[in-house]
């Protein structure tokens, strides 16, 4: 919490008085500098982010009659729906793949990116309790939902690897790309999620728009159709969301020994690059707000 005053050093350490009505009240601000990413003090707070992140698995799965079953029901749920409603009615094209195959390898990094989206996105306000009594890097907030996220992240992995037994999938090297993969959608999750979390603390209504986005975000990202479906003076337009080259590199990752496909490297740098560039602008805009969230949470 930021004030116009100066410290009195007979105070105790945090508070400040007003110029104007000499009155004492609690400052909450970092004592390291304004940079964007001030890694050493995310580094200071590392035990609250590991604290933060089990709280919210934990919250995650607390009094639900299934428990963990729910990171698998979701995906493999929504494969089930989209191989009917897409794949028998609809016919769509699988780039030669079987459609279930085909949408879960697509859905296992959408439905993580999609759920850290909603968990990051409202993380400060539901953790105001913490902002308005102590310091700590805001940032730890949407960055541990999302790592609670990869709990859920690892059952659908579990399915993805049974469903490769079932469908006889040979494994080949471009599944060493995985890791990457996962550490490019991580950024982007976290990189939109501090953004949106950032405007839900001053635009309460943002939590509205979060489903909106999810949905809109969802059916403009190949999931359920390949890229080969769209024109070709369309695909660059395509690019400028950075799921889609993220999206397409996974069913490579995962299913490129089936059909022989190899990863598109122009359009996997080019989502690089965005998610890059979100991130930077996301955290330049996250630490500008910081020092309001205090105030106004």
């Amino acid at each position: 919490m930021s004030s116009a005053g100066l410290i009195d050093p007979k105070l105790e350490r945090g508070q400040s008085i007003d110029d104007r009505t000499g009155i004492p009240h609690l400052v909450i601000e970092s004592q390291a500098s304004r940079t964007v990413l001030d890694l050493r003090d995310l580094w200071r707070y590392r035990e609250l982010f590991y604290f933060l992140t089990w709280r919210d698995i934990k919250v995650r799965y607390k009094q639900t009659a299934l428990g963990a079953a729910w990171a698998i029901i979701q995906p493999v749920f929504n494969m089930l729906l989209f191989t009917l409603l897409f794949g028998k009615l609809a016919k769509l094209p699988s780039d030669h793949l079987p459609y279930p195959l085909f949408a879960f390898a697509g859905l296992l990094p959408w439905t993580f990116f999609s759920n850290a989206i909603n968990s990051s996105g409202n993380s400060l306000v539901g953790s105001s309790h913490l902002i308005t009594k102590v310091y700590f890097p805001r940032i730890i907030i949407p960055a541990s939902s999302i790592m609670a996220g990869m709990v859920d992240l690892a059952f659908s992995f579990a399915v993805m690897a049974a469903l490769l037994v079932w469908y006889q999938v040979p494994v080949g090297a471009q599944i060493l790309m995985l890791p990457a993969l996962l550490f490019l959608t991580s950024m982007l999750a976290l990189g939109v999620g501090m953004w949106l979390s950032a405007l839900n603390v001053k635009f309460r209504d943002i939590r509205y728009v979060i489903p909106f986005l999810i949905q809109f975000w969802m059916f403009a990202t190949p999931i359920i159709y390949p890229t080969s479906m769209m024109p070709q003076k369309y695909r660059l337009i395509f690019a400028l969301n950075p799921m889609t080259g993220l999206i397409e590199a996974y069913r490579v990752a995962l299913l490129g020994k089936l059909n022989g496909a190899h990863f598109s490297w122009m359009t996997l740098g080019f989502s690089s690059a965005v998610t890059l560039a979100v991130f930077i602008y996301a955290a330049y805009t996250f630490r500008r707000m910081e020092k309001t969230f205090a105030d106004i949470v």
